[in-house]
């Protein structure tokens, strides 16, 4: 798995958290202007690897 980052046609920053097929299995579902909140919103994803899974 890989995070892309980018911007949109807003110039906005996004990301994509991609498999290894390359298939989207996140994204960022908000635009960020600044890069640096980009990259933050993606450490918060990589830090909640141990969030309970509710049914």
């Amino acid at each position: 798995m890989y995070y892309k980052l980018y911007q949109d046609g807003q110039q906005q920053w996004r990301w994509h958290l991609k498999a290894a097929n390359h298939k989207i299995l996140a994204d960022s579902a908000e635009g960020y202007w600044n890069r640096a909140d980009a990259e933050e919103g993606i450490k918060l994803v990589k830090s909640a690897f141990s969030a309970p899974i509710y049914t």
